[in-house]
């Protein structure tokens, strides 16, 4: 494996960040992964669009993964990662970029725009939200076609805040199976990504879990200044995704000209519940 792809550091904004580049191509698509608290490797498929036409940039955000985690949690808010992204991308001394995120790296992907969209070539999200609020109300309403004794279980448990317990972990890991990874068999690697999940950022910034916002984005909601993103925009998602297509609706309408696919076969993870398909919309999208 080429030195690049195994991965290095660099200093943004005075801490390390991991990071990790695939292929030499100068259309750059730098990737943003989800959490809050989550790691690149979930977006490890998406370095298999690496050649020398596309290069793709995977890092690791502040206090996740292999990038260093600092003890000061008030760190850890949108503001702060909308400049982490545009540190890095001056750190690698990148210009335009295509820029993608993937759920709370969606998210973030779609505030970054707000700010500085002149830097931007194109932006993509998938399974991402525009509103919290919004969110919460369509993944609430996923729980509640649940077997009922599954959601007994789930609601038992989050009434008295046991969210470790074994059995509230058995409860969501049927709805994991159904709307967060369909395979059924999740693969090593992903699994590995999942496992390295920073607590104390989700915490922070989410709460004790997919249902519950307790965190500093508890409120968030960009919904009404979507129309301010004038970059070409595609927005993806699976169809039995937790941030379902009615959240994925929001964004496309409020991006004017923005295009929207939903994969059939997926839920929060198309670029490996469908790869090839999801890697050929991503090439055609950045080379077009």
């Amino acid at each position: 494996m080429p030195e690049a792809e195994r991965g290095t550091y660099v200093n943004v904004r005075g801490f390390k960040l991991f990071y990790r580049v695939f292929g030499s191509g100068s259309n750059v698509l730098l990737c943003l992964h989800g959490g809050p608290g989550g790691t690149h490797i979930p977006l490890i498929p998406l370095g298999k669009l690496g050649d020398d036409k596309i290069k793709v940039v995977l890092y690791d955000q502040l206090g996740c993964g292999k990038s260093e985690r600092p003890k000061d949690v008030s760190l850890l808010n949108v503001d702060y990662y909308i400049e982490e992204v545009e540190g890095i991308r001056q750190a690698l001394g990148l210009e335009k970029i295509n820029l993608m995120g993937q759920s709370w790296g969606g998210m973030l992907a779609l505030a970054y725009a707000l700010k500085y969209q002149q830097n931007l070539k194109k932006l993509t999200t998938n399974g991402a939200t525009a509103s919290v609020p919004e969110y919460i109300a369509e993944v609430t309403r996923l729980r509640e076609s649940l077997p009922k004794d599954v959601r007994e279980t789930i609601v038992k448990y989050e009434n008295l805040w046991a969210f470790w317990h074994p059995e509230y972990m058995e409860a969501i890991d049927i709805f994991s199976h159904n709307h967060f990874f369909r395979a059924p068999q999740w693969p090593k690697e992903f699994m590995e990504g999942r496992s390295l999940l920073s607590v104390p950022v989700y915490l922070t910034m989410w709460g004790p879990n997919e249902f519950t916002a307790t965190g500093t984005l508890k409120e968030w909601d960009i919904t009404p200044r979507l129309s301010e993103i004038r970059v070409p925009t595609l927005v993806t998602g699976g169809r039995y995704d937790e941030s379902t297509p009615k959240v994925a609706e929001t964004i496309h309408k409020g991006i004017r000209g923005s295009r929207l696919v939903t994969f059939e076969n997926s839920s929060h993870f198309p670029m490996w519940e469908e790869e090839e398909k999801y890697l050929k919309t991503m090439r055609e999208f950045i080379t077009s």
